[in-house]
Order: structure tokens, then C-alpha cells, then sequence
């Protein structure tokens, strides 16, 4: 017996951000790249309906454009193989490409090595997109099912979507070892990590960006618009709409969350966080390495992707300034919070630098 199942593009449509790249790539336009900008304290707002509505203008251009067609067709490709379990499609892939993939919680450290690494491989950080370095896409998220919408799917379908923009953008780059070497800032694999460690193959490169919840905490609300003027938690930016839906999903109730002082609605972010990074699956790789925060640490193997690829022989400077005096309220539950993780994560066997973090960079 026979079953046919067929799901279309309006069952699944391409993400507006696969489009839009397609777009500008087709067009010769300059690519959305403010991803590296590691200093700027700018609130980033979500955008989601001015993006579906930019792919909805440019669609048509798009599927019309043989790039276009190829690169669509291409990513549902790959979207059957994930989804149907097609090891032969993802193994031609990884017989192309080595992945190293940063991941780390927002604010701790990973856009700069990010940016050092594609510098490292002779890339313009300035021009690459943000689609294709840093870590808005592909989504995933703890799973959520609602109307028209599927976590587990649409975290499969955005993760065929960046492998053929992969083949795309990096397609023509000269192999090292053998492999094309594709760098990724990933901080949304720490949700699905067995998932990604299989999408990424068995020779994927991972760097875990650690840093006291402390420091993390005054930089996120740094860059989401500053500490509101009465310390409670607001939903403004990325991040802490991010943390919100984490608190949401760890079982705190919506009207405990609008009520909950921003130090404690960020530790529980944070806790939340860094469990998934230990149980997910990322903790099992074999090639795994943590970097505590810090300026030595994170130059030291900025430096280090230097010397190894040879492209490029500057080293930017990692601007770092001490954070924890400006709370010292918060630090007893900061530093709980900071024990708790680490003993999770030694009880599972995992290393966890927690002397290094306490010196709360």
C-alpha cells in the first residue's frame, strides 16, 4: 500500500529573509550586514511584518530569476532530506563543507569571534549578510504548535533554506583541508543541539561562549534600550523577547513574568538557556570548545584562528569594561545562579569554567 502526501509552498512558503537574500543576490544589492557591530548599544526591535511584506514585493522577481528557482527548489530539497531522514543529500553536503559554529548566549562574546574568524578566512565582515553570519536564522526555539505553524517544521525548513544559501555564498571559496570552511554564529543550537550536530556533520567545529549572568544581564539591558526606570522586566528587543518566551516555556506564568524584576526574569533566561546547552545534545560533540569571557580569552583564540588559516594578520581589539560593581545588590543571586548551572553541568560530566566566569567580565 501506497500513501502520497503532499504538502505545497503554501503549506510551507520560503522565509521572507531567504527571500529577501535571493533578492538582493539576484539584483547585485548590497546585503543587510550589521551583524559585527559589537559595540553599538542600539535597541534592535523585531521587524517581521516589514520583512513578509519586502518578500511578498520581490516574490515574483524571485521565482521568475533561474538563481532564484534553482536556490528554491534546492532548499525544499534539503527540507525533504531533513525531514525524511536522507543521510546521502546531508553526506554529499558534508564531504563539501566544515562548519565552525559559535554559540553562546546573546552578549557573551560570540559576534566578535564571529567576525574575527570570517576575517581570519579573508572575508569582508562588513559585507557578509546577517543571514549567513550571525544568529537569527536559522530560528529554533523550544517547540510550539498554533495556528499554521509548527516549531519542529519551521526550524527544519529554515535550516534547508541556509544550507543551500550556504552552497550559494561560500560555493566558489577556496577549500582548506580539503573543505570549504563556513563560519556560523549560532545561538539558537543550544535548543535543538542534537538536531544541529547532525545538520552541521561529524567534523563540525563548536565554540561555547560563556560569561557571568551578571555582566550579561547589564549588557542586554544596555543594548535593549537601558534599565527601565523601575527595574522591571520589559519585552522591547530581540534578546528579551527571547528571554521572555524562555521564562513562559520554563513555566513561569505571563503575569508573573510582566512583574518580575529585570535582574530575575534575566537569571531565569539565562538558567533556562544554559540548561538546554547541556541537555540537548551540543554538550556530546566530540570537537567542543568553551571560552570564558574576557578579553585575554577571546583574543587569544581570535588569534589563534589567525595563525591557523593564515589570511589575515590584524587582530581587532575586544573592548571589554567591568560591570559587576554597578549592581552589588544583584550579585548574590547573579553568582547563585552561576553555581547552579555549574553544578548541573559537572554533574552531567560537562567541564564549566566557573572560577574564570566569577571574575564577572
Amino acid at each position: 500500500m501506497g500513501i502520497e502526501i503532499k504538502l505545497t509552498d503554501r503549506d510551507l512558503p520560503a522565509s521572507p529573509v531567504f527571500i529577501d537574500f535571493l533578492h538582493r543576490r539576484i539584483h547585485g544589492e548590497d546585503a543587510e550586514a550589521s551583524w559585527h557591530d559589537q559595540l553599538s548599544e542600539e535597541l534592535i526591535p523585531g521587524n517581521l511584518d516589514k520583512r513578509i511584506e519586502h518578500a511578498r514585493g520581490v516574490a515574483e522577481s524571485v521565482i521568475s530569476h533561474p538563481l532564484g528557482q534553482r536556490a528554491i527548489y534546492r532548499s525544499y530539497e534539503l527540507f525533504t532530506a531533513l525531514l525524511t531522514g536522507n543521510e546521502a543529500r546531508l553526506r554529499a553536503f558534508h564531504d563539501r563543507f566544515r562548519f565552525i559554529v559559535i554559540v553562546g548566549c546573546p552578549r557573551h562574546g560570540g559576534t566578535y569571534l564571529t567576525k574575527q574568524l570570517f576575517r581570519a578566512l579573508g572575508h569582508q565582515a562588513e559585507t557578509i549578510p546577517n543571514v549567513i553570519a550571525h544568529d537569527g536564522f536559522p530560528d529554533s526555539a523550544p517547540f510550539f504548535f498554533g495556528d499554521q505553524f509548527n516549531s519542529h517544521t519551521h526550524t527544519l525548513l529554515q535550516t534547508a533554506e541556509y544550507l543551500a544559501m550556504v552552497e550559494i555564498y561560500f560555493g566558489d571559496r577556496q577549500p582548506m583541508d580539503g573543505k570549504i570552511i563556513v563560519p556560523k554564529k549560532a545561538t539558537k543550537a543550544a535548543y535543538n543541539g542534537a538536531f544541529f550536530k547532525t545538520v552541521f556533520g561529524a567534523d563540525a567545529e563548536y565554540i561555547v561562549t560563556l560569561r557571568h549572568p551578571l555582566a550579561a544581564c547589564i549588557s542586554t539591558y544596555e543594548k535593549s534600550g537601558g534599565l527601565p526606570a523601575d527595574a522591571l522586566f520589559r519585552n522591547r528587543s530581540n534578546i528579551e523577547e527571547w528571554a521572555r518566551r524562555d521564562l513562559l516555556v520554563s513555566g513561569v506564568r505571563e503575569a508573573a513574568v510582566d512583574r518580575m524584576t529585570y535582574i530575575d526574569a534575566y537569571l531565569g533566561y539565562w538558567r533556562y538557556y544554559h540548561r538546554q546547552l547541556a541537555d540537548t545534545g551540543l554538550a556530546a560533540v566530540t570537537n567542543l570548545q568553551l571560552v570564558p569571557y574576557g578579553k585575554e580569552p577571546l583574543m587569544q583564540l581570535a588569534n589563534g584562528f589567525n595563525q591557523r588559516f593564515g589570511i589575515s594578520t590584524s587582530l581587532e581589539d575586544f573592548e571589554v569594561g567591568q560591570k559587576r560593581q554597578r549592581h552589588p545588590e544583584w550579585m548574590p543571586q547573579a553568582d547563585a545562579a552561576l553555581h547552579q548551572i555549574g553544578a548541573l553541568w559537572k554533574a552531567q560530566g560537562l567541564k564549566f569554567p566557573e572560577a574564570a566566569l566569577a571574575e564577572g567580565w
